[in-house]
């Protein structure tokens, strides 16, 4: 017998009887052509299938796909999806060839769930998504120029409207604003059928493509597969998420000419700059929350830190007018009683 998967948040139905649900947002970066997305969903025994990572699916520098609500495993609706996308297919023309042509088995069009964005041929976003009027309440999606964000069985509308908004006001790179997005989120019940277990999901997942990746091979993937009763996923995923970002801008410092001191600092920041060229300095707190924006124009420029008014850990990244990053790393800030 085939396993079946209600996802949207995910429904997982097989021979042990579980439904559950799912949610999620696909979303593109103009400006660097990443593409990424990210998911959560309230399911026991997840990880056998490797978690909700499953319902997504990326082809570099063209667009992603996250098909939920009632799949098939293996997931040939998505799989299909991703073929007519390869073939030239708009996100809109993805979803009406996927209404037609409905693969699964399980259920029928009108319950599934699926959430898309890609560039078009001259670079420019595009997005599109659909819920079935049979996915289960509450189900719906939010639609903007570069993303998609969509879920079922939820708490309510405000769990999607949560999601957009903190994605919207992030600040930083594609992935730290789907990270945030995925926060909009965490809250217990947010996947109504973990509301007992106080946790938003079971599973979670990040992952994003810049161009030049070969398929398969994300520049990050982060899954939680299936995290213990109570615990909470999006919370590992944030952790694991924290870890990979201070080891990647440790090791891009490690390229850089430009000098940041001291470390640690106190009321003051140090640029040391040989090239004099003009620089963008960002300084964003753990969170991937933008907390300071300074331009560079000399060297041994000095950065006034009072708006930093707390002791810890900030993460900074220098970029050139073209948005490109320069040097980036970790800097601890001990400011004065």
């Amino acid at each position: 017998m085939k396993r079946i998967l209600y996802l949207g948040l995910l429904c997982l139905v097989t021979h042990l009887g579980i439904a559950q649900d799912t949610f999620s947002i696909v979303a593109l970066d103009e400006e660097t052509g990443e593409i990424g997305s990210a998911g959560a969903s309230c399911v026991e025994g997840a990880a056998q299938l490797g978690g909700v990572i499953l319902i997504s699916d990326i082809i570099p520098g063209r667009g992603a796909i996250n098909g939920q609500a009632t799949v098939c495993i293996p997931h040939i609706n998505l799989e299909n999806g991703i073929s007519q996308m390869e073939a030239g297919a708009s996100p809109q023309e993805v979803l009406d060839w996927l209404y037609e042509n409905d693969a699964c088995i399980f259920g029928t069009n009108e319950d599934r769930q699926y959430g898309i964005v890609d560039f078009d041929m001259d670079g420019n976003p595009r997005s599109a998504a659909f819920t079935g009027m049979e996915a289960l309440d509450y189900a719906g999606h939010r639609v903007g120029a570069n993303y998609a964000i969509q879920g079922n069985i939820l708490l309510g509308p405000e769990i999607l409207d949560s999601m957009e908004t903190r994605f919207l006001n992030a600040q930083g790179s594609l992935a730290e604003r789907l990270m945030e997005a995925l926060q909009g989120a965490n809250v217990p019940g947010a996947d109504s059928r973990c509301l007992n277990a106080g946790t938003s999901s079971t599973s979670a997942f990040l992952q994003v493509y810049q161009p030049d990746d070969e398929a398969g091979t994300p520049f990050l993937r982060l899954n939680v597969a299936e995290a213990a009763t109570g615990v909470e996923p999006i919370d590992s995923l944030q952790v694991l998420f924290n870890n990979w970002v201070l080891t990647s801008v440790e090791e891009l410092s490690l390229l850089s000419s430009i000098s940041v001191f001291p470390n640690p600092a106190k009321d003051y920041l140090y640029i040391d700059n040989p090239q004099v060229d003009a620089l963008q300095l960002n300084l964003y707190d753990l969170n991937g929350r933008l907390v300071q924006s300074e331009r560079i124009n000399g060297m041994n420029q000095r950065i006034d830190l009072s708006n930093i008014r707390c002791s810890g850990i900030i993460l900074y990244q220098i970029m050139d007018n073209e948005g490109r990053i320069q040097t980036s790393g970790k800097l601890f800030v001990q400011k004065t009683d």
